[in-house]
């Protein structure tokens, strides 16, 4: 058995479609599809239900799947920890965030501590961050919300009020509070379902009595904001992506404790190198400063 056939293997398990597998391997599609055959040969037993040119992973394929992770997984966490003995002061730190608005700070913090690593971020939902979680492929993640699991530590970094916003002149703009019956009529902006913050208020709306009407719906919550201002919709927002610049008005729900929890998660199996380690002390110390304001 080669590790080549391994890595083919769960290319071809997780899309269960050769064309697709081959293009994101960089392969032809007869190559690829030789080696799953001696694969097949080597362990004795089809991995896949073929009928046509569909696949689909059989029981032999769902076991054989999460141990050839779990494999591969090991083998990379290994190099990863050469790397970081070999050279400490290079690399690249995996994240990925469902929050993005406190990132910028953070990686600026932590820029200063280490100038020459290298960042690769991933802006995700609640489903996505949670594949990747499971299958080891990010140092970190900062989640709203939180997310559990055997696998996975969970620290909370933040308890954040969620807020409304509405652009200047709108008929809430001189208040500082408001009760969620008040903005039924109301058209809103936000990020689709499944990201944490629009699944939270959608829930809360629903339970005193209607579903907020969106006029957009996008997955980059840094967008909302020049939205709001240009008068298209108001926004269910957290504190911590307030900018006092904008011309928006930011209001205080009533009678209800309308906030998000932010988390810090990672896999317990991933090795943890040093400048990991650091960002993770960055960022408890980031919102540990921000809770003070």
């Amino acid at each position: 058995m080669e590790l080549l056939q391994l890595q083919y293997f769960i290319a071809v398990a997780r899309l269960e479609h050769m064309t697709e597998a081959a293009r994101s391997l960089h392969v032809t599609q007869s190559s690829l599809s030789k080696t799953i055959q001696r694969l097949e040969e080597d362990l004795g037993v089809p991995l896949f239900d073929r009928t046509g040119r569909k696949l689909r992973l059989n029981e032999f394929g769902n076991r054989f799947l999460r141990r050839a992770e779990r494999a591969l997984f090991e083998l990379e966490q290994g190099k990863q920890e050469l790397s970081d003995l070999s050279s400490p002061e290079h690399g690249t730190l995996e994240l990925a965030v469902t929050t993005a608005s406190t990132l910028p700070n953070i990686l600026r913090e932590f820029r200063k501590k280490r100038p020459h690593i290298h960042f690769h971020v991933q802006m995700l939902s609640t489903q996505e961050m949670v594949m990747l979680l499971h299958r080891g492929e990010v140092d970190f993640c900062l989640s709203s919300p939180p997310i559990l699991g055997d696998d996975i530590e969970c620290q909370i970094v933040c308890i954040d009020p969620i807020l409304v916003a509405v652009p200047t002149g709108h008929r809430l703009a001189d208040r500082s509070s408001v009760s969620l019956t008040e903005l039924k009529n109301e058209w809103f902006v936000g990020v689709k379902r499944g990201y944490g913050t629009r699944d939270l208020v959608d829930s809360i709306c629903k339970s005193v009595g209607f579903e907020p009407k969106y006029v957009y719906e996008g997955d980059e919550p840094a967008r909302l904001s020049s939205l709001v201002e240009a008068g298209i919709g108001i926004a269910f927002m957290p504190s911590t992506a307030r900018n006092a610049r904008e011309h928006i008005t930011y209001l205080q729900v009533e009678n209800h404790e309308l906030v998000r929890e932010i988390a810090l998660i990672w896999h317990k199996g991933r090795y943890i190198s040093q400048s990991a380690l650091e960002f993770r002390e960055v960022v408890a110390e980031y919102f540990e400063a921000l809770s003070r304001q």
